[in-house]
């Protein structure tokens, strides 16, 4: 059995619309991302609206960030010290707040060190405008 068009397009459409109001969440909350999730929303209204994804890639203070992903899959300096720092933070109060077992620190450390390497090898955003 496959979907047809017209579904699948609904489908991405209301997945762009939940991963939108994710990231206006994480507009308001400070332990939630923002642009990773309006990244995959851009992404599913690609597939499903122009009108939305236009919305967002213009949209005067996420548009610059998701155009340079979109483009050259790179993040600003300014951005990836604030998800360095924040996973930091991150490890930090699950630690302290948890008191994990070894296993589960040196798990949730690993994820944050390979997740700090991924934000730390993508191209600097500024960088590559300027050619």
């Amino acid at each position: 059995m496959t979907l047809s068009s017209k579904a699948l397009k609904a489908i991405f459409f209301l997945a762009g619309l939940f991963f939108t109001g994710l990231g206006i969440i994480g507009a308001i909350l400070p332990v939630m991302p923002t642009t990773v999730f309006l990244i995959v929303a851009v992404y599913c209204f690609g597939r499903s609206s122009p009108r939305f994804e236009s919305w967002l890639l213009n949209h005067r203070h996420y548009g610059p960030t998701l155009r340079n992903w979109q483009k050259y899959g790179a993040i600003s300096r300014r951005v990836k010290f604030i998800a360095c720092i924040g996973m930091a933070i991150g490890f930090i109060l699950f630690y302290l707040g948890a008191s994990p077992a070894w296993p589960l620190t040196t798990a949730v450390a690993l994820f944050m060190l390979l997740s700090a390497w991924y934000v730390l090898s993508r191209p600097i955003a500024s960088e590559l405008e300027k050619h």
